[in-house]
């Protein structure tokens, strides 16, 4: 799994995999991202790919930013976020878009930095909904080692200090549950009952 956009997209079907578990009354359901419920996850994810497209197609961060809350998920949060997936890729695929350097908010990054960045979302962010609906979030293995191993390259660069957490040292942790914490989050975390 070496091609950024297959790993793009293998991430992406997780997120869609886990979404389309949901049930309707699961939209206001919490998530591991305390700020978030279920449908402003979704929809950070969904919008979150439409300004990824944007940058690859020579948009700004301020661009991005301006959008980054506008909501991208309507009535229909599966095919909305399926949709935001073909867009990104298909930007990602034009002609010298991952070589190019984009302007993205958190600093200047070539394209194939800002869509390893929109890999290892999907990946973390899965995990949050999948949790979230109650499922188990077991995470793609593949995904997981990459990130674990390539953390230093994907966020280069880049002031992402409030995305981790120093992970408590925990020799019986298996990879995934090392990602969660390193992410920030608690690995056995379930959705409060009655949420």
């Amino acid at each position: 799994m070496t091609d950024p956009l297959d790993r793009y997209r293998r991430a992406a079907a997780g997120f869609a995999a886990a979404l389309a578990e949901m049930r309707p009354a699961q939209l206001r359901a919490p998530t591991p991202c305390t700020e978030w419920d279920v449908r402003r996850l979704v929809n950070h994810m969904t919008r979150g790919n439409l300004n990824y497209a944007l940058l690859a197609r020579g948009g700004s961060s301020s661009e991005f930013l301006a959008l980054r809350d506008r909501d991208a998920v309507g009535g229909e949060p599966l095919s909305a976020y399926g949709k935001s997936v073909r867009e990104c890729a298909g930007s990602f695929r034009l002609p010298g878009v991952l070589d190019r350097v984009l302007d993205y908010p958190l600093g200047k990054v070539t394209g194939r930095q800002a869509l390893a960045v929109r890999t290892a979302d999907s990946v973390i962010h899965t995990w949050d909904l999948a949790r979230a609906l109650g499922g188990s979030g077991t995470l793609d293995p593949g995904l997981v080692s990459w990130i674990l191993e390539e953390s230093p390259a994907i966020y280069a660069g880049l002031d992402v200090s409030s995305f981790f957490e120093a992970p408590l040292p925990d020799a019986s942790e298996n990879d995934q549950d090392r990602l969660v914490r390193r992410f920030g989050r608690t690995p056995g975390w379930r959705t409060p009952v009655g949420g």
